[in-house]
């Protein structure tokens, strides 16, 4: 196979992402009044705190320490050039007060809060405009306490869209590391409109019933790196996003560079890895590699609908293992709710290049249902080394696609049935659209789940 070694694609903008910068000044949240006894409300401290350390932006940035304690509070701001650093037994606790949670104009890209017309309430922590910002720690903790916010949800009786954990909104050089995040109210790690953005080492809990908290979704955002995670949660585990219908397509950003490696995730609401359904604004060159996916609803996911408009294009997911996932794969045209009666229902998106291969998996219910839309086919799906235990007589079920496979099991549908060997023209993750099928090559991730599969395919 002639394959470009995405190691030196991604090193453009994932190895110059430092993950800790040397601070001159630094200072302790106690020292402005702060107390961690999780009951005392810390706010006025962290705003404090961050307001005297915009002094040394100009001069090396500082960092805001925040020692062994419980630190309940609610939303605050970051500022550019500034390292929050936890330590191992530090937890930020976000208030169960929704008042403590500002409301917030929706994402232009949205047009309204996700969950409701109008606005939206803040995430805990959340930055505008910066650059230069470091959330890190020695595995410190952020807990959302979003029981609250769930029963609020499933009684139908928010007025604002539920708040995430992080969200950083315009800024560059961003990363989030060595953390655990639990319990947030909606989504996790939402950076939207970034670039330049490093998230590793992170550690994202939630119960598997929470509804709606995924993990990290960058969102209209450029040049990320996503590595060495572990997710257990309640919706995706990774997905990606670029706004909604009319307004992500007005909008116009879209989401693209994106290098994700080494994932852990358990989802019973979600997939492994998503795309979407929020699309408008466009997804492309995503490399999604080493991916550990157990007891979950879906394992690789795509979503979209009529209306959607934009893309999902040039995406290569390799070096995947699953375990005891309701669906492998899963590719969806007709999928979630409109912001509003106003989109465009002549907008269809388009969905190409998209290779998956090198994937293991045992206690697999369904391969794949992998669905078009009418009018729209979705082209170039090319399935390649890919060996599932499945329990299902019918485990493929395929409809307006196109595409290629080569050594699958069970065989694929006849839809993609093509071998790519006669026609490589299936994307190969360098940026160009060619890649020829080689042997079956199983990597060390997928290898203790191969030989299973291997005494399967000899029957």
């Amino acid at each position: 196979m002639v394959e470009t070694q995405w190691s030196t694609v991604s090193s453009i903008y994932c190895k110059d992402m430092p993950p800790n910068v040397y601070r001159p000044h630094s200072v302790t949240i106690t020292e402005f009044g702060a107390v961690g006894d999780g009951v005392t409300l810390n706010t006025k401290a962290f705003q404090n705190a961050i307001f005297y350390l915009n002094s040394f932006a100009d001069k090396g940035g500082a960092q805001l320490f925040v020692p062994a304690g419980r630190w309940l509070t609610g939303s605050f701001n970051l500022i550019s050039h500034l390292t929050l650093s936890l330590d191992k037994d530090a937890v930020i606790i976000g208030s169960p007060d929704s008042s403590h949670w500002p409301v917030i104009d929706p994402l232009p890209s949205y047009g309204r809060g996700r969950e409701l017309p109008g606005k939206r309430h803040q995430s805990l922590i959340f930055g505008l405009n910066l650059t230069d910002v470091i959330i890190t720690g020695t595995n410190g903790s952020i807990d959302g306490q979003g029981a609250i916010w769930w029963g609020w949800f499933r009684n139908h009786t928010l007025n604002y869209t539920r708040p995430h954990l992080v969200e950083l909104m315009y800024s560059t050089n961003v990363v989030i590391s060595n953390l655990t995040f639990k319990n947030s109210p909606f989504w996790n790690i939402h950076p939207v409109y970034c670039s330049q953005v490093l998230v590793q080492h992170v550690t994202i809990l939630a119960p598997l019933n929470s509804p709606n908290t995924d993990g990290i979704n960058p969102d209209s955002s450029t040049n990320v790196c996503i590595n060495h995670c572990y997710v257990r949660n309640g919706d995706d585990v990774i997905v990606i996003k670029s706004g909604w219908d009319e307004y992500g397509i007005s909008f116009g950003q879209p989401s693209s560079n994106i290098s994700i490696s080494d994932i852990t995730g358990e989802t019973r609401g979600g997939a492994g890895i998503a795309f979407g359904s929020e699309m408008s604004g466009g997804i492309s060159e995503v490399r999604a590699v080493g991916l550990r996916i157990v007891n979950s609803l879906h394992g690789i996911r795509i979503k979209t609908a009529p209306g959607r408009g934009g893309y999902v294009k040039n995406v290569y997911i390799a070096d995947v293992s699953m375990d005891n996932v309701s669906m492998a794969i899963r590719i969806t045209g007709n999928y979630g709710e409109h912001p509003d009666d106003k989109y465009d229902r002549t907008a269809l998106p388009v969905i190409s290049n998209i290779t998956i291969k090198d994937v293991v998996g045992i206690n697999i219910s369904v391969a794949g249902i992998l669905e078009g839309i009418q009018g729209d086919n979705f082209s170039n799906i090319c399935l390649s080394n890919v060996s599932l235990s499945v329990q299902s007589a019918h485990p493929w079920n395929c409809s307006l696609i196109e595409g290629y496979s080569n050594f699958v099991i069970p065989e694929s549908c006849e839809q993609l049935r093509s071998n790519c060997r006669q026609t490589p023209i299936c994307y190969d993750g360098s940026g160009s659209s060619a890649m020829r099928v080689q042997q079956p090559r199983y990597t060390s991730s997928t290898s203790r789940l191969l030989n299973p599969l291997l005494e399967l395919a000899s029957f």
